[in-house]
């Protein structure tokens, strides 16, 4: 996954919206204790820098060194380069001892993941009974109708061929996504919840930046395809300027998994 990223992570990291402060309240009510999370897959550590005013410590960890170049650096926030794999001890060295983190949050990368392998570590870290996992995700933005229309065209014509199995999970909304943990207190279930929605506001080249930031972009681009076709541009174009308005709220609904490790 990492690899996938790297050539594009300043685009990356200018493109993604910022996660709703809406979505951290809820997830830290549901931890008895604020001292400790562990943010996995962090990238540009968008949510490490929310998650740093609601907890004493932060450890973000990322598997690409050129993603955590352009990390949001913050006096609680340890950033972390680690090995696609980690043993126990290497767990211990790089990020915490065991049943000592309150929190573990994958912010639109647990799709990524060797989940078994992951769970297994998530488990070992985790306070017991009541340390949280976190994990959302969020799908292409929401513009209007006439961008929206020409999207959809692109998405499923000309990214389809180039855009990974893993994007079902996400398409799907982690409904499918593999998440053995128990209900935190207040429900009854461990979502999809989807409460919660990104808002970004956008100009053109901004949305094409977003495109071109995504992992399906920089796969055809290394197989010498260009996706965003002269052709192309100018469908978006004309869609982005119809209404007369330059710049748009973009919208990006989450769907969140929650869930406690239990004893």
């Amino acid at each position: 996954m990492a690899d996938m990223f790297v050539k594009q992570a300043k685009q990356y990291a200018e493109a993604r919206p910022n996660y709703p402060e809406e979505l951290f309240k809820f997830i830290a009510s549901k931890t008895p204790k604020h001292e400790l999370v562990w943010d996995v897959g962090t990238g540009s550590g968008q949510a490490a820098a929310s998650l740093a005013p609601i907890y004493k410590n932060v450890i973000a960890t990322d598997t690409s060194p050129k993603q955590l170049e352009f990390a949001i650096n913050l006096p609680n926030i340890r950033y972390q380069l680690t090995p696609p794999t980690m043993s126990i001890t290497e767990l211990e060295q790089n990020v915490a001892t065991q049943s000592s983190v309150d929190l573990v949050t994958i912010a639109t990368a647990l799709h990524w993941f060797d989940l078994p392998q992951f769970y297994k570590q998530v488990k070992w870290v985790l306070k017991k009974p009541n340390g949280v996992i976190a994990a959302w995700t969020y799908y292409w933005p929401e513009i209007n109708e006439s961008v929206d229309a020409v999207f959809k065209s692109f998405h499923s014509v000309d990214y389809e061929p180039f855009r990974e199995p893993q994007h079902k999970l996400v398409e799907n909304k982690y409904m499918s996504i593999d998440f053995p943990f128990e209900p935190v207190d207040g429900v009854d279930n461990t979502g999809p919840f989807d409460q919660f929605v990104l808002e970004k506001l956008m100009d053109l080249d901004d949305y094409l930046t977003f495109i071109r930031s995504s992992s399906g972009y920089q796969t055809a681009k290394n197989r010498g395809v260009e996706l965003l076709t002269d052709n192309m541009m100018e469908k978006f174009k004309v869609a982005w300027n119809s209404d007369g308005q330059s710049k748009k709220v973009a919208r990006f609904p989450v769907y969140l998994r929650i869930g406690k490790v239990g004893n």
